[in-house]
């Protein structure tokens, strides 16, 4: 890809990578109706070292605090000796479903999964689920349930958030989208649910970039172009990252995800509408 390419992409995936709407799906998306190649899921694998860079630094505070809390712990012999301490154990369990499943299907995920039918298909089938949740805590609110913040999650949502996240996987879903609806059904604040699907997503993001950087990395550094496009890419996505990411915690605060509902059930039918005229290939 031209260095253009790359940095439209670097930013695509920076300002969608958190947002509930699907990073993959918009590479996916953007590529085909400009006319240029799939990038593919190891580019956005390798791409996510700057997404997974602006939550290190967005969260530095939280991961500083929760790292030296599970140090202790086991210094101690008391793992689980305070909440921060757990919240690490938790993540390092909500991480290993979706570590499974990326490896048993990783063939899939880079081939057939990307067809835009799948794309699509998720694009609105996780936006109607989203909705189901928003209901679900819209008629708790009525009921004026208290709803569970960061401070109160325990093992049972983290491990819920940690199944909830193998749907990532499939092009279109959202990491930020079906782990934020997952905490939204298990009476999570909007603004903890967020909270904690970008810590939980760590670790993976972490494993799959080094992963697919060991795997491609004869590609990549086939070429000076090829490097210069990779790491324009990367940083483009960490910078406007970091932005979404603040975006996104600010706006929860006081708002639905009504929004991005709406803005994928249009992304979803437009693109099947596209495949059918012929505009697009699937």
């Amino acid at each position: 890809m031209t260095l253009f390419e790359a940095i439209v992409l670097g930013v695509v995936q920076g300002l969608t990578e958190f947002l509930p709407v699907s990073s993959t799906a918009h590479l996916r998306i953007i590529p085909a109706l400009a006319g240029w190649e799939d990038p593919g899921a190891a580019f956005t694998a390798v791409v996510q070292l700057g997404t997974l860079a602006a939550v290190l630094i967005y969260f530095y505070k939280d991961i500083y605090t929760i790292l030296a809390a599970v140090v202790a712990g086991i210094l101690k012999g008391r793992p689980f000796d305070t909440h921060d301490a757990s919240m690490g154990w938790m993540i390092a369990a909500g991480t290993l479903p979706i570590v499974i499943c990326g490896l048993l299907f990783k063939t899939e995920i880079e081939t057939s999964l990307r067809s835009l039918y799948w794309v699509s298909g998720a694009l609105i089938g996780f936006a109607l689920l989203l909705l189901a949740a928003e209901w679900s805590v819209k008629k708790r609110l009525k009921q004026n349930l208290s709803m569970t913040s960061m401070d109160t999650i325990g093992w049972k949502e983290a491990i819920f958030m940690g199944f909830a996240q193998c749907l990532a996987l499939i092009p279109g879903a959202s990491r930020s989208g079906v782990t934020i609806t997952g905490g939204l059904f298990l009476n999570m604040s909007r603004e903890s649910a967020a909270r904690f699907s970008f810590l939980l997503s760590l670790p993976s993001v972490f494993a799959a970039a080094l992963f697919e950087l060991y795997h491609t990395w004869d590609i990549i550094a086939s070429s000076a172009e090829s490097v210069a496009a990779i790491t324009a890419a990367t940083i483009t996505a960490g910078i406007t990252g970091y932005l979404s990411i603040a975006f996104l915690i600010s706006y929860l605060k006081k708002h639905t995800t009504s929004i991005f509902i709406i803005y994928r059930l249009f992304l979803g039918t437009g693109i099947l509408a596209l495949i059918a005229t012929g505009s697009l290939k699937p």
